[in-house]
């Protein structure tokens, strides 16, 4: 059976013994199994990343930038593989698995740019004679811990920044689809990378304090559920280490009275299902203003779930696939059955759903619930799955207030004709991502991504010049050069001036 190690150094690295098992959601069964690392193979990597961090720092950024321009260029070329090996694991379709390795590779392209992103301020004359500039510098060695349901995406958010910034970078990847980010960490150093400056380490919770907990790892970052999010804010800081935590989220589309209701359940269907729901920024609320929208939108609603298709990951015509365990497929069904519990109205009951020829698969069908209240469990927690909930709002304000008040602030969308509504609503709204008729607000990677609330620990958000503050320092120079006679370091046997006043002297024309 395939054993996915360690990206120590270079290839191989050992391992602590203990293994984890990656599993075929198409099938069932387990395809591979990870080593799962200890604190001693965490202290390796860490001292291979203190002997390579300085040179890279010293690299000047244009030369840093080559190597992620190669680096683009070789998971361009590798796209199909990549994408093939990530549906295995994951379970989305490969449409899906493009799209998750093509949002990476944006924000590599936008670390292609790092020497024009890099360049700080300067004042010139600030006071007499002195002159003020400030550099952004590396913080030296940083480490991120990223989910199962991007497996391509965030490795490739938190590792393209902060490598292009001049850190060296420990990724910690989640064990349920290892692959994909020791496959990238390959292609790193066939781009040029030195080694020891991105390296994949695997493992649990183990793993994961002795990131928290390592002396020479200053920063990290981490995406994941709310919960686990906030624990590794609060050691990491207590740590003193920087850190940024991205949680879950609940998001919300409020459909407004004057909405396109085709081109939202079009939206819907993408955004609440596709991957599975398996996306912080999928759209698992929908929040119809009036009963006359709502009655309207869940009519539309019910054939449209009903012509989408669940497939292996393989199948081209799958709007989306399994979702990614075993373990998972029953915490999503007993969300559902908590909701039927709670009294929301079960439209559409995506259990009990099999695939034929592929039934120990972890596949679910689509399921709807209609009549969900906030003060449902149902509706405050997040599931993660093919889930589409809709609560139903009397009218605008009620339908601002719903996200507003949620524990989560991921992201939000309106769907309307109306601007004014609409630029109310982006003002007034108390999240961090929103969209206006865009179900997935993912902004591109030269913006910023991040949420308010319980969906994001820290201060700092994702990528962009946000990304670009979080893996560096500033640095500022105040500096003076007063007139004087002071010997330059060679004399002047070279035939050279031999003060520094004698080489600002202007010869006269004769």
């Amino acid at each position: 059976m395939r054993i996915i190690d360690h990206l120590i150094a270079g290839p191989g690295g050992g391992g602590g013994g203990r293994m984890g098992e990656v599993f075929d959601p198409n099938t069932g069964r387990v395809q591979a199994r990870v080593t799962l690392g200890t604190s001693a193979d965490l202290d390796r990597a860490v001292a291979a990343a203190q002997a390579a961090q300085p040179g890279w720092a010293a690299t000047n950024p244009q030369r840093r930038a080559r190597v992620m321009f190669r680096f683009k260029e070789l998971v361009e070329a590798n796209m199909d593989a990549l994408a093939q090996l990530l549906s295995s694991e994951h379970g989305k379709v490969i449409a899906d698995s493009k799209g998750d390795i093509q949002r990476g590779l944006e924000v590599i392209e936008f670390c292609c740019g790092i020497p024009h992103i890099l360049k700080g301020e300067y004042t010139q004359g600030a006071g007499p004679g002195i002159d003020v500039y400030s550099m952004r510098q590396p913080l030296g060695i940083g480490a991120g811990i990223t989910p199962f349901n991007f497996p391509g995406m965030i490795p490739l958010w938190m590792s393209g920044v902060a490598i292009a910034t001049g850190n060296a970078f420990i990724l910690k990847p989640s064990e349920r689809d290892p692959s994909v980010p020791v496959r990238l960490g390959e292609l790193f150093l066939e781009a040029g990378l030195p080694e020891g400056i991105l390296q994949v380490v695997h493992g649990d919770k183990e793993m994961v304090d002795a990131i928290l907990d390592h002396p020479a790892i200053g920063v990290v970052s981490f995406v994941g559920s709310s919960d686990i999010a906030h624990y590794v804010y609060r050691r990491g800081v207590a740590a003193g280490k920087r850190v940024q935590a991205m949680g879950g989220a609940k998001n919300h589309g409020i459909v407004m009275p004057d909405a396109d209701l085709d081109q939202v359940v079009a939206d819907l269907s993408g955004a609440a299902f596709g991957s599975a729901g398996e996306r912080c920024m999928a759209l698992p609320v929908v929040v119809p203003v009036g009963d006359k929208t709502a009655e309207a939108l869940r009519a539309k609603l019910i054939p449209a779930i009903a012509a989408l298709r669940v497939g292996v990951s393989t199948d081209t015509d799958a709007h989306y696939g399994p979702v990614v365990n075993a373990a998972h497929k029953k915490r999503i069904e007993d969300w559902i059955q908590t909701g039927v519990d709670e009294g929301a109205e079960l439209v559409v009951d995506g259990r009990g759903f099999a695939l034929q020829g592929h039934e120990a698969g972890f596949f679910i069908g689509p399921s709807l619930f209609d009549h969900v209240t906030p003060d449902m469990s149902a509706y405050k927690e997040e599931i993660f799955g093919p889930v589409l909930q809709i609560v139903r709002a009397p009218d605008f304000e009620t339908a601002l207030k719903l996200p507003g008040d949620h524990q989560y602030g991921n992201g939000v969308a309106i769907f309307t004709r109306n601007g004014h509504a609409a630029r109310e609503f982006a003002a007034r709204v108390n999240v961090g991502m929103v969209g206006i008729n865009v179900p997935i607000p993912v902004p591109v990677a030269y913006h910023t991504f991040g949420g308010w609330k319980r969906s994001a620990f820290g201060d700092t958000n994702q990528h962009g010049m946000e990304g670009v503050k979080f893996w560096t320092r500033v640095k500022t120079v105040t500096q003076r050069w007063p007139d004087g006679t002071a010997e330059l370091p060679r004399g002047s046997e070279d035939g050279g001036p031999s003060r520094v006043q004698d080489a600002f002297v202007i010869p006269t024309m004769g």
